[in-house]
């Protein structure tokens, strides 16, 4: 049989305020299409203050968009879990989810999804790591433990902003050794991008099919990071 091919990718909204200082979700989502992913981390999908309102409408995804949002222990008004949330295409069973803590002094946390797709169950977790290279490296920990906590083995991928500008080093050496650090390129600034901040990570299970940063005249205004992503390939 042939193997299962899917496309993760990764996305910090900014809150969805563009580099032309104007919150704009439907653009936020148009950007989304472009890239079609299968399954889609985002960070700081919610407002930071108040009711922590979402920046996505909930209707917006309802009715204009393939995918459904997937967080736990959402706020009425929001959409994601200290603003992660993963938006998994309609059609793809979400068996569980769960947040997952993160040390640190400021609010920060990842989501935890159970997935299953065409017979396969895999995990999927969205994340947005510190500024602070120690709690980096203390978060990237909390979030393999976590993995390594769950009941019987499964195919993993893991993404987000992780906030290190170190290409090699830093937190990235915290991830267990079978883990594989993706660097699908430079995403950050959107308008001149220098750093590679935003990752994707794997277990060995996974074949890397292409990996890239989604560059297009709308992604390079819509947020201040460049969405990246990974079409990855399962064994059957």
């Amino acid at each position: 049989m042939p193997p299962l091919r899917l496309t993760f990718a990764s996305y910090n909204i900014h809150k969805g305020v563009g580099l032309d200082r104007r919150r704009d979700p439907e653009r936020i989502v148009s950007v989304l299409r472009e890239i079609d992913a299968d399954v889609i981390a985002l960070q700081e999908a919610d407002r930071r203050f108040g009711a922590r309102e979402a920046v996505i409408p909930r209707d917006i995804l309802d009715d204009h968009s393939p995918w459904m949002p997937v967080a736990p222990g959402m706020r009425p008004m929001s959409l994601g879990w200290h603003g992660n949330v993963l938006l998994v295409r309609r059609g793809i069973e979400v068996l569980d989810v769960r947040a997952v803590a993160l040390p640190t002094l400021e609010p920060r946390g990842a989501v935890c999804a159970e997935l299953a797709v065409a017979g396969r169950r895999l995990r999927v977790v969205g994340m947005h790591l510190d500024l602070s290279g120690l709690r980096r490296r203390h978060q990237v920990r909390a979030v393999c433990d976590h993995l390594a906590g769950c009941e019987g083995d499964a195919p993993a991928v893991m993404m987000g902003d992780l906030n290190e500008w170190s290409r090699n080093g830093g937190a990235l050496g915290a991830f267990d050794p079978h883990h594989s650090v993706l660097a699908p390129g430079r995403s950050f600034p959107a308008r001149r991008p220098l750093a590679q901040l935003d990752r994707i990570v794997v277990s060995g299970d996974w074949a890397v099919d292409d990996i890239g940063v989604h560059h297009s005249a709308l992604a390079a205004v819509a947020s201040d990071h460049l969405p990246v992503f990974a079409r990855l390939a399962l064994p059957t």
